[in-house]
This record gives structure tokens, C-alpha cells and sequence, in this order.
């Protein structure tokens, strides 16, 4: 296979692979449904090569289970899975704030970082919030984790992150939508920012300690956005993945 012909057959996996996340995360594709190469084919328009690695990537993620007979199945998850989930993913956003404290960040490095932090501020200042708000915020929330993520200047430590942030339902904005509905909502918010504004003066200020634990308090503010949208579940439609959540752990 030549370099032109690899490329499209990645691009191709790439494009299964985001068009099967799609369909599980959106419901269409429901907890213990079976899905075979054969009817992933049909549904994402892509050859079998491609679409049987694209299967493989989901199943590293977590999203499907590979069947014995033949075949991949929908996964269900447990509370607990994706509590593990999101502590793991503030370990790892923890280490690459503090590895960005230690190893110094100038003002350059720094600006992309406070303006999205400003213009975050300009969303939160709203109560309430719009839902067209709380999906401008879910962009700039991710900006600004990757902009922080990248400050640590750790290829592995990136690398580990987003495959963290691949797992179900841990990414920074997995329940930003389905908070938007809730009664907390401009609470949690104020608070996820004053979380991004003392991460970035730790940082500034060279404390190490600091901004790993304000990383990893601030990736508990989703276990609280889980437990109260698993506990109202009356607006699924903002999240309709979350009836992949089938047993709620004990507190």
C-alpha cells in the first residue's frame, strides 16, 4: 500500500469511527445492541477494512464489547466506570498543570489561555444561561483544556490524555448539555471558572502542588453534573448517552 492509499484508508477509519461514536452517543444505538461489520458498513458508507478498525478503536474506548460469535455489542456502564473514568482523567490534567507550574510558562504561552478564559467570563456572566450559551461554553471549555494540556510541554502526557478523554463520558464537557437544564447550572459554572482562573495563576505563580490539585478538584465538578443528571434524568434528550448508564453506585 502506497502513502496515498494509507492516508484514505486512516481517513476513512477516522470517519467510521466518528460516525459509530456518533450513533451510540446519541442513542440511536442502544445499550446491548449488536452491531456486525456488515451493518457498520451499511450505516457509515465506508469499506469493511477500515470499518473493522474503526470497530476496534471503539472497543478501546469502551464504547463496545467484541462478541465471542462474531461481532461487537453496545456496552452498558455502571456509575462507577465512569467515576474511575473522570478521577483519571484529573490525575493526568493534574500532572500536566502541575509539569506546566514546574516547568515555567511565560506570557506568551499564557495569553490564548487567559483570553479564553475571558471569553468564558462573558458566557457565565449570563443567568440564566441559554442552552445556545451552554453550547458555546462546551467549546471554549474544551479550548481551554487543550490550551492548559498543552502548557506542560509532555508529548506522552498529551497523548495519555486524550486517550483518557476518549473513554465514555470523560471528557471536560461530557455533561455540560445535560447540566444546562438543571437548576445548578449557573452555580457549577461560576464555580468550573474560578477553578480555570486559580489553575492559571498557580501556574503563573509556579506552584506545582496547587495547580494539580485545583485540576483534579475541578474534574470532580462532573462526577456532581453526573450524579445530578443521572438522578433527574427528565431532559435525556440533552444527553441521550446517558441511557447507556444502566446501575448507580452507592455514595
Amino acid at each position: 500500500m502506497n502513502d496515498k492509499a494509507a492516508d484514505r484508508s486512516i481517513s476513512q477509519t477516522v470517519r467510521a469511527q466518528l460516525s459509530l461514536r456518533d450513533m451510540v452517543l446519541s442513542g440511536h444505538l442502544r445499550a446491548g445492541e449488536r452491531i456486525s461489520e456488515l451493518q457498520a458498513v451499511d450505516i457509515t458508507g465506508v469499506s469493511r477494512t477500515p470499518v473493522r478498525m474503526a470497530l476496534v478503536r471503539l472497543e478501546d474506548e469502551g464504547l463496545l464489547q467484541a462478541i465471542p460469535s462474531g461481532g461487537f455489542m453496545v456496552k452498558a456502564f455502571s456509575e462507577r466506570d465512569i467515576l474511575d473514568s473522570i478521577e483519571l482523567r484529573g490525575t493526568m490534567e493534574g500532572l500536566a498543570a502541575r509539569l506546566a507550574a514546574e516547568r515555567g510558562a511565560g506570557a506568551r504561552q499564557l495569553e490564548p489561555l487567559k483570553q479564553c478564559l475571558s471569553d468564558i467570563d462573558e458566557l457565565v456572566r449570563q443567568d440564566p444561561i441559554s442552552v445556545d450559551a451552554f453550547s458555546a461554553y462546551v467549546a471554549l471549555n474544551a479550548r481551554f483544556h487543550a490550551l492548559l494540556n498543552e502548557l506542560c510541554g509532555s508529548a506522552p502526557v498529551m497523548r495519555q490524555i486524550d486517550r483518557v478523554a476518549a473513554l465514555p463520558f470523560a471528557s471536560p464537557s461530557a455533561f455540560v448539555m445535560a447540566q444546562s437544564a438543571l437548576p445548578e447550572a449557573h452555580q457549577i459554572l461560576l464555580i468550573a471558572q474560578d477553578h480555570h482562573r486559580a489553575v492559571i495563576d498557580a501556574i503563573e505563580n509556579r506552584e506545582g502542588a496547587r495547580a494539580e490539585a485545583v485540576m483534579r478538584e475541578h474534574a470532580r465538578l462532573a462526577v456532581r453534573n453526573l450524579r445530578l443528571a443521572l438522578r433527574s434524568r427528565t431532559h435525556l434528550d440533552l444527553l441521550p448517552a446517558l441511557a447507556l448508564v444502566t446501575q448507580v453506585a452507592d455514595k
